[in-house]
């Protein structure tokens, strides 16, 4: 699969954007077990052209990450192409394009997802910010607004025509935010046209090694996208291929493993970040690498109160002295990692 010039091989993982997770810290990790590409959490394009220090930071890049992606969201075509020149100056493989975002701030003022319920618009701007800089431009989008307007059939086609080299479908509309099952009959219908020339990925509920082979043996995508399920679990990109390249499934991580990868996990978030905030915006994921553990909840209280480096740290090296080193959690209550 290509996008642009960019060779990824076949069968590639994509970790999904999401806001407040895909930073440097956790793209680090996803990276170190096997993410293909990611992404940088979504950008406001109004914020990115008023030089909002929060969206700007979110532009840097680093080559540990390449191949990587800026994401940038808007109701605007003129704001939304000069963000794309800005974010290009980062020096990204390709920007992508989010027109699937459900949450109601963003969808509701014509942004992400609400973008669906203009779709002359959402041709124009892509078609302007595609003409606007010299890298690749991808979009990610969902069925449709509602399940009486699923037109991601049509609309594939004619997002294609504006020139952009590859689309992510989540296969959910806007209404059902992320309730439900994902529908991966339209995402397979979209690649099994024969019109599409540019790579299809497909995204949503892909939590598991059998769920991401499914998705590629029956449905057919180009590559498939994992949100929610990282979140806890960077490993699950190993898991994945693993099991694609061999079918067997990887030895679970021992809880000592996962007490290290925590803790690098809450050094890069300081070292990016710095503290406070390295600490703040760390918590919900030093709660969800341990979310099956039994009796956790005073641990857990430590967790996302502390703001002291060393107080964590001690704390997690506290949890393998309480649990002991065995992979048995990871067995117990499997499926609770991936239900947010």
């Amino acid at each position: 699969m290509k996008i642009g010039n960019i060779d990824l091989g076949t069968k590639p993982l994509f970790l999904a954007p999401m806001e407040d997770v895909t930073d440097p810290s956790f793209r680090y990790l996803c990276k170190h077990y096997g993410a293909d590409v990611v992404y940088t959490e979504f950008i406001a394009s109004e914020g990115l052209i008023r030089e909002c220090t929060k969206s700007v930071k979110k532009l840097e890049l680093f080559d540990f990450e390449r191949p990587a992606a800026i994401q940038l969201y808007g109701h605007q075509t003129e704001s939304m192409v000069e963000a794309a020149k800005i974010a290009e100056e980062s020096n990204p493989d390709f920007i992508d394009i989010n027109f699937g975002c459900p949450v109601k701030k963003i969808a509701t003022r014509g942004a992400g997802a609400g973008m669906l319920r203009n779709i002359p618009l959402m041709l124009e701007m892509t078609e302007a910010i595609v003409k606007a800089v010299k890298i690749p431009v991808t979009v990610k989008t969902r069925l449709g607004w509602d399940d009486e307007s699923k037109i991601i059939v049509d609309l594939a086609e004619k997002l294609q025509d504006t020139g952009i080299q590859a689309l992510a479908i989540h296969g959910r509309t806007r209404n059902q935010m992320y309730k439900g099952e994902a529908d991966w009959t339209l995402i397979g219908e979209v690649k099994n046209n024969q019109r599409m020339k540019i790579p299809i990925i497909g995204n949503g509920d892909i939590n598991s090694p059998e769920s991401a082979k499914l998705a590629f043996d029956k449905y057919g995508v180009d590559a498939i996208m994992i949100g929610r399920a990282t979140v806890g679990r960077p490993w699950i990109f190993k898991e994945i291929k693993d099991y694609l390249q061999t079918g067997q499934k990887m030895n679970p991580l021992t809880l000592k493993e996962k007490v290290e990868l925590a803790k690098l996990h809450l050094q890069k978030s300081v070292e990016w970040k710095g503290e406070p905030r390295g600490i703040f915006e760390i918590r919900r994921h030093l709660s969800n690498y341990f979310k099956a553990l039994p009796h956790f909840k005073e641990t857990r209280m430590k967790l996302v109160t502390s703001l002291d480096v060393n107080e964590l740290i001690y704390t997690l090296d506290s949890i393998t002295e309480k649990y002991g080193d065995s992979d048995d959690t990871e067995q117990h209550n499997n499926n609770s990692y991936f239900r947010y």
